[in-house]
């Protein structure tokens, strides 16, 4: 397969990630409900808009539907907005909803980034809105409650005010060039964080820009069968993002193919993203025609019965 069409199939993925980057955008203090839709029955309706102003989960048992990037999710859980060794950011999005599995997870692995990291905790980003499913603002994945991201910047040791969790922006980790970390960021406890959270069997993947991932296989020493979970991916440069396989019995979660089990740390593992192409890409000669916009109709079936659930 060429660079060129490389490229040009990760393409979508590089916008979504560009767009992921753009949680730093502040949030507010004061979020305002979004205006009813007009006509929300219109088979036109971007999904986006329906899920977008659920602000509750469905009242049943948790049940995944459909694939991280084209799903949904009933019965979904909230992650505390203060724990003992986490804090959940921009409060006024709405998305520190999970799958149940996912919750307890984030609550293990922000108590081991306490234990082995000397971090006070984990400061938690986007998570899933309360009935998943595709996102107003930010994300082509999370919407099946099995995501998550994680703030690089250690949690402090107090609690955030409601003005600092809407405010302040996590640290960048990597260097201008885009080729290594930055040494006055990223720390030698950076590493047990990713590693706990990459240890845990129900991790699928976790997603770090591709400085980390070379800093990750740089460092680690001992087992490093952790490191194929880790995986290179546009942005996430100042946050890991953690996805967690379908859970035991959800018959309508749709898998992702098991990652390899190499390291993923050769330098013909990396090129590509550190390719010109990659790191400086060139605008297409003739820009594409946006996407447009999933409708419920692009979605699983039962994601229908979700949006409409009590």
């Amino acid at each position: 397969m060429s660079s060129r069409l490389i490229l040009s199939l990760l393409l979508p993925l590089a916008l979504a990630s560009a767009s992921s980057a753009l949680a730093q955008t502040k949030g507010t203090v004061d979020p305002r409900p979004l205006p009813p839709l007009a006509n929300p029955n219109d088979p036109s309706t971007p999904a986006k808009e329906l899920f977008g102003r659920k602000a509750l989960p469905t009242r049943s048992a948790p049940q995944v539907v459909g694939f991280y990037a084209k799903g949904c999710i009933a019965g979904a859980e909230a992650l505390a907005l203060n724990g003992p060794t986490w804090q959940v950011m921009r409060l006024s999005r709405n998305r520190n909803w999970a799958h149940p599995q996912m919750v307890e997870l984030i609550e293990r692995v922000s108590a081991k980034a306490n234990r082995i990291a000397g971090w006070p905790g984990l400061l938690v980003g986007d998570m899933s809105q309360p009935r998943g499913g595709p996102m107003l603002t930010g994300h082509a994945s999370h919407q099946i409650g099995l995501d998550a991201d994680i703030w690089l910047t250690p949690m402090p040791n107090r609690q955030l005010s409601r003005n600092e969790r809407e405010e302040m922006s996590a640290v960048m980790m990597v260097r201008k060039d885009r080729l290594d970390i930055d040494p006055a960021t990223w720390t030698p406890t950076h590493l047990p964080v990713i590693r706990a959270a990459a240890q845990e069997p129900a991790v699928e993947r976790i997603f770090v820009n591709a400085a980390i991932k070379k800093a990750l296989c740089r460092e680690a020493k001992g087992d490093r069968s952790w490191l194929s979970k880790v995986r290179p991916m546009y942005g996430h440069d100042y946050h890991f993002h953690i996805r967690i396989k379908c859970p035991a019995g959800a018959a309508d979660c749709e898998s992702q193919t098991p990652p390899n089990e190499g390291e993923g740390c050769a330098a013909s593992d990396l090129a590509y993203w550190f390719s010109d192409a990659v790191l400086h890409p060139k605008p297409p000669p003739v820009p594409p025609k946006p996407k447009p916009p999933m409708t419920l109709a692009d979605m699983p079936a039962a994601c229908r019965q979700v949006l409409t659930a009590p």
